[in-house]
Order: structure tokens, then C-alpha cells, then sequence
């Protein structure tokens, strides 16, 4: 146990393998405290991009947390800010999920007292992390807060708003099906606003500024009114707060510790309209999942059932914009070299065309195959050689099993092969029955019965192949039968080319 409170690693990212790792001991730890684990739980998530200052404001709430009851709960202007870890620089500080450690007891106004979690994530999009990496890190805090801050620099860009699709998509994949908003509050925070006369600071200015944002017109394009109506349709509560920059000296000085008098008055004003409001014990809505609220006991075990599923690989990879649109442009250009080749190939062989000599039609297949390979590899594509060759060995296998299935589709139309099996059985039949008539007149009683016996096995055997072409049932038993008469007629066909030969041999001779 440990003494003092302070940050605990919940989840570890393997940073070489682009894996994932569920402290379930330190989780427990936290959630299984016997004064906590079976009240409500708020979780209290930030998340966004690497290096906006999303543990400094985590530190923040601490501080409100332990003070609330106190005026000057932002503390003295000499003070260092401590608690989770943060420090300026362009290098990103957090890694996975880490939550504090001391879990916050709350009353609410209607006398029910609510366990207050306070979460940080890693940084998204820094050098190191694929998008799978980020993806998965918000979807996961997104799925198990109550309230998620989404911590963006001066503004809300476009691109902001389909990253935020893509990540809380991500989450909805591994959820089980559900019927109501999967994810509860989320709550834009911009941070560095520098537009305070267009829209003011705090909440008043971050709704009207929202509204704007999220708005959808009928003049938008589809891409962008799916964007909006997605973030709609994923959580019950949209909120937006416009906050200041912090100052030069905050954001510029090595040596600042998080001192209150190196901070921009602006903004310290505005810190103690978001905090305090934020953290009401009336605001503060519980975790609910499929609309039945989590205890702290109950939130341990959802993390360990997500984690597994972004363990596993069930889920698609989430990729790119460049990765998916070279995707999409190389499956279109395998897509086209098909189309063309199926279409050559229908000219020679297909639909109702007559037979096609073997040989003649393997010919055709060779420079059909090139030919779509050339329109494959002429055509401008995406990704890169290694990508494209990927691709390209792709087609090369789709056109061979197309190849496959005009070769047998040929060789339906062959008369004799479509009466092979029928012919084989007829000529067995009335083999058998003169060697049976014969050998019952040299009187080989017992061996005339043998091949009595087995005429009357390839009759049934003619008489369930013709049932079975007629009804289309019973096809592996066809396909059997075929294939024995098929080694039949060939063990006849070895056996005259040898009779043939040994002949051939004696007349020379």
C-alpha cells in the first residue's frame, strides 16, 4: 500500500510491439478499497493530443478536490503545482492510463454519495504511437468515464472532429450492442482561445461557439453532416468551455513549477468558473453502461473485458487518411484489372458460347492475364511499391481462381465429359454381363455371381447418379461417383495404350 497518494499506471502501452497491458493489481488497488467499491462512480477523463496541457489541468482538479472547501482552494501564488506527473518541453510526459490513486468520496444534494475517479491518458499522435495506439488509448478512457474532456489547442478544427469519430467509433465497435448513446458527457475544452470577442470565455461562449461548430445544414456536404451526426448520436451531453492561455511564462520559462503568480490572471479566472462547476457534486453524473450506473467494483471488471478485446483481433485496424485512401485506390485498380479480364474471358468461353479446345483457351487465359496485369501496374496508384506489389499478388491469386472457374465452366460444355460417368457405367454393365453369361457357361458358378453381384451395384450406381443429376440433392455422393468413373476410364485407357504398345513392339520385332 502505498503512504502518500499519487499517479497509478492502470494500463502500459509496449511502445516496440504497439501492444497493451491491464494492471489489473493496481486497478484493483484503487477501485476495491473497502470504504469505495460499491458506491457509484465518476470518472473524470482528459484526453486529446500530446502536449496541450492535459495532466496540468488534471492537477488542477486535485487541488480543487482536496480545497473545495476552501475559498482559495487554487492556493498561494509561490505554491508548485504537484500531482500527476507534467513539465514543459515538446516531449510527450504521460503514457497509457494512469489514475490518482485516492478515490474522492462526494455527497450529493439528494443525500447519495458518489466515488469521484480523476483520469489521465497519453498524448495522442506523438512520434511514437500508431493510430491503433491512439485510438485505442481515447476509446478506452472514453468508454469507461462518465465525463470526457476533449483537450484541443485554440480551436475546432475539422480534422479535430473526424479524429473524434474515428476514436469513439473505435470504442462503439467493441461495446456489445446497444440502444441508447453509448458514451455519456463530453466536453470540448479549447484551450489558448485567442477570439474572446467573437465568443467569450467560459461556458456562455464555448455553447455558442458549439453550436455553431456542430451544427448541421443542408448545404454542408454528406461528409461533413456525418461527422456532426455521429458525434451527436455517441453522447447523451455536448459541452464546450473557451479557456486563455495560460501566459508567455508558462508556456516559454524552463523553471515554472506551476506557480500561480507566473500565471496569467485571465486565466486563473477562468480555472475557477470551470472547476467548480465542473466538479458540483450535482454535475457530477455517475458511469452508466446500456443505462445501469457502475460501482467501483463494477468498473474494474468492464476495464478487464475491454482491455481483452483490444487485445485481441477481432477489431479492425484503424488506419490513416494516406494508408486508407492508398488502400482504396489500390483495391480499385485490382477491381478494374478483374473486370477487364472476366470480360475477355466471357467473349471466348462464357455464358452460352460452345466449347473451347483446352489448349486454345489456356492461351487465351496467359494473354488475358498479362493484359490485366498491365492495366493494374499502369494505373497511377498510391502507397508505394511494396504496398502496390501486395496488391498486385492479390489479382495474380483472384485472377487464377477466376482462370479456374472458366476452365471447369469450359469443360461442362464437353459432351463427352458430361456423359463420361453414364457411358462408363453402360459399358460396365454389359462387361459384366457377358462375363458373367460366359462364365457361367464354363460352369464358374461362384465367380459368374461375383460379377452378378457387382452388376447389380453399378446399375444402383447408374440409377443414383441419374436421381441426383435430376434432383441436384446428394451432390458429394454425384461427385464420388463421377470420380470413380473417372479412375476407371483411366486405368482402361493405361491398360490399351500398353496393349497397343506391347503389340506395336512384336510386329517391329
Amino acid at each position: 500500500m502505498r503512504s502518500e497518494p499519487g499517479p497509478v499506471q492502470i494500463v502500459t502501452v509496449c511502445k516496440e510491439e504497439h501492444s497493451f497491458a491491464l494492471d489489473t493489481e493496481a486497478l484493483a488497488e484503487v477501485l476495491l478499497a473497502p470504504e469505495i467499491r460499491d458506491k457509484h462512480v465518476v470518472v473524470v477523463s482528459v484526453a486529446g493530443a500530446f502536449r496541450k496541457g492535459k495532466s496540468f489541468l488534471l492537477d488542477f482538479m486535485l487541488r480543487y478536490m482536496y480545497r473545495k472547501d476552501d475559498e482559495n482552494w487554487l492556493g498561494e501564488d509561490d505554491e508548485p503545482l504537484t500531482g500527476f506527473s507534467w513539465r514543459g518541453g515538446s516531449e510527450p510526459e504521460t503514457t497509457g492510463i494512469q489514475l490518482w490513486s485516492e478515490v474522492f468520496p462526494v455527497q450529493k444534494s439528494d443525500g447519495t454519495e458518489v466515488a469521484v475517479v480523476l483520469m489521465d491518458t497519453q498524448g495522442a499522435f506523438d512520434n511514437q504511437s500508431t493510430v491503433k495506439d491512439c485510438a485505442t488509448i481515447f476509446a478506452l478512457s472514453t468508454m469507461t468515464s462518465s465525463i470526457q474532456l476533449y483537450n484541443l489547442s485554440q480551436n475546432i478544427q475539422e480534422d479535430d472532429l473526424q479524429q473524434l469519430q474515428l476514436f469513439t467509433e473505435y470504442g462503439r465497435l467493441a461495446m456489445d450492442e446497444i440502444f441508447l448513446k453509448p458514451f455519456q458527457s463530453l466536453m470540448f475544452l479549447i484551450r489558448d482561445w485567442s477570439f474572446p470577442y467573437e465568443y467569450g470565455y467560459g461556458f456562455e461562449g464555448g455553447k455558442e461557439f458549439l453550436e455553431k461548430r456542430l451544427q448541421v445544414k443542408e448545404a454542408q456536404h454528406e461528409e461533413l453532416q456525418t461527422v456532426r451526426e455521429h458525434i451527436h448520436s455517441c453522447f447523451t451531453n455536448i459541452s464546450c468551455f473557451l479557456l486563455p492561455h495560460p501566459g508567455l511564462k508558462v508556456a516559454t520559462s524552463p523553471a515554472f513549477e506551476g506557480q500561480l503568480s507566473d500565471v496569467a490572471p485571465e486565466f486563473k479566472k477562468q480555472l475557477k468558473s470551470l472547476i467548480p462547476t465542473m466538479l458540483h457534486p450535482d454535475s457530477l453524473a455517475e458511469k452508466e453502461i446500456n443505462g445501469n450506473k457502475v460501482t467501483c467494483r463494477g468498473l474494474l471488471e468492464f476495464f478487464k473485458a475491454y482491455i481483452k478485446i483490444y487485445q485481441g483481433e477481432d477489431l479492425p485496424q484503424p488506419k490513416t487518411m494516406l494508408m486508407a485512401t492508398a488502400e482504396a485506390n489500390n483495391l480499385a485498380a485490382v477491381a478494374t484489372a478483374k473486370d477487364q479480364y472476366y470480360k475477355n474471358m466471357e467473349k471466348v468461353c462464357g455464358g452460352d458460347l460452345p466449347y473451347v479446345n483446352p489448349e486454345s483457351l489456356e492461351e487465351k487465359h496467359h494473354f488475358y492475364f498479362k493484359e490485366a496485369l498491365h492495366t493494374f501496374s499502369s494505373t497511377k496508384k498510391m502507397g508505394g511499391q511494396d504496398f502496390c506489389d501486395r496488391y498486385r499478388a492479390q489479382l495474380e491469386k483472384e485472377l487464377e481462381e477466376m482462370w479456374l472457374s472458366f476452365s471447369k465452366h469450359n469443360e461442362s460444355k464437353n459432351l463427352f465429359s458430361a456423359f463420361r460417368t453414364p457411358a462408363v457405367l453402360f459399358v460396365l454393365v454389359c462387361l459384366l454381363y457377358v462375363l458373367s453369361g460366359v462364365l457361367l457357361f464354363v460352369g464358374l458358378n461362384t465367380f459368374a455371381l461375383v460379377c452378378d453381384c457387382t452388376l447389380g451395384l453399378v446399375m444402383m450406381a447408374m440409377l443414383i447418379w441419374a436421381f441426383i443429376r435430376y434432383s441436384g440433392r446428394y451432390r458429394p455422393v454425384g461427385g464420388a461417383i463421377d470420380q470413380a468413373a473417372g479412375v476407371v476410364l483411366e486405368q482402361a485407357t493405361v491398360a490399351l495404350n500398353k496393349s497397343r504398345g506391347t503389340s506395336m513392339v512384336k510386329k517391329t520385332s
